[in-house]
């Protein structure tokens, strides 16, 4: 693959890589909380002979600038609007994992005819309850005590136990991935999804498909909610993995890649 791509927007740096060119049909990955778009990295390698695929380091994230002290989901969709943009794509399948399908449905708020669909990986339209509120100024509060440790610790619950052994490799490596995000851009990135507004309309008023991806054993998106939510939209397809906490694309890599790209291509029919 080619070495990161970058815009500069608003005096910052955003690295993206853009495989696949000559495809017509066009995926763009976003990444989940303190992550980069390495994370895609092998669905990008499956996926550049068939599909143009598109992956973004958000604001803050990966080897992308910070831009103060909150970036907000509306912020990170603008970002991506204008790499996407800088990039010529006039339409795409857009996909986000937690954070990133966050951001992905402020996009779809915002510039709702430049999609084709839109994939929520472990992710959903309701805004933070106060208790979640609290959760996230505690582990503000743990990132200023000491940010390596509550990047080591973080990690790991993210994944289901059944996969703590078999995919510990994987884990340290996410752990690494991780480490590269600062201080700030962590708190930013909390400060910004603290002040998320509800977007279950924008589910209820898209007239495109939307695929939902679900594991069974999600510690922090609960089964329950995700299929309340995929009830909303007029289009709507659902994935749910058994033996899966919050990161399919890790935890069942070749079931979500293959059903990912098939949506992807359904969608330019």
């Amino acid at each position: 693959m080619e070495l990161h791509r970058t815009f500069n927007y608003e005096g910052q740096r955003i690295h993206y890589r853009d495989e696949g060119r000559e495809n017509p049909q066009t995926l763009v990955l976003l990444h989940g909380f303190m992550q980069s778009l390495d994370v895609w990295s092998s669905f990008t390698l499956s996926y550049m002979r068939s599909i143009r695929v598109i992956t973004i380091d958000l604001p803050g994230h990966g080897y992308s600038g910070c831009y103060g002290e909150t970036h907000t989901m509306e912020f990170m969709a603008k970002a991506v609007h204008a790499v996407l943009e800088h990039a010529g794509v006039d339409q795409c399948v857009m996909a986000g994992h937690s954070l990133g399908g966050y951001v992905a449905l402020a996009y779809a708020e915002l510039y709702p005819f430049q999609l084709r669909g839109l994939c929520l990986l472990h992710s959903h339209a309701l805004a933070d309850t106060e208790e979640k509120k609290q959760q996230r100024l505690k582990d503000i509060e743990a990132v200023r005590q000491n940010r390596a440790s509550y990047i080591v610790n973080f990690i790991p619950s993210l994944f289901d136990d059944s996969h703590r052994l078999t995919l510990a490799q994987e884990i340290k490596d996410l752990q690494e991935l991780c480490l590269n995000t600062a201080e700030d851009s962590i708190i930013a990135s909390e400060n910004g999804m603290m002040k998320r507004p509800s977007r279950l309309h924008v589910l209820r008023n898209l007239d495109i498909p939307i695929f939902f991806i679900y594991g069974k054993n999600d510690r922090r998106i609960p089964l329950e909610l995700g299929l309340m939510q995929a009830m909303e939209p007029k289009l709507s397809e659902v994935l749910i993995l058994e033996g899966v906490s919050h990161m399919a694309h890790i935890e069942e890599r070749e079931k979500v890649k293959a059903r990912l790209l098939n949506f992807t291509t359904t969608c330019y029919f």
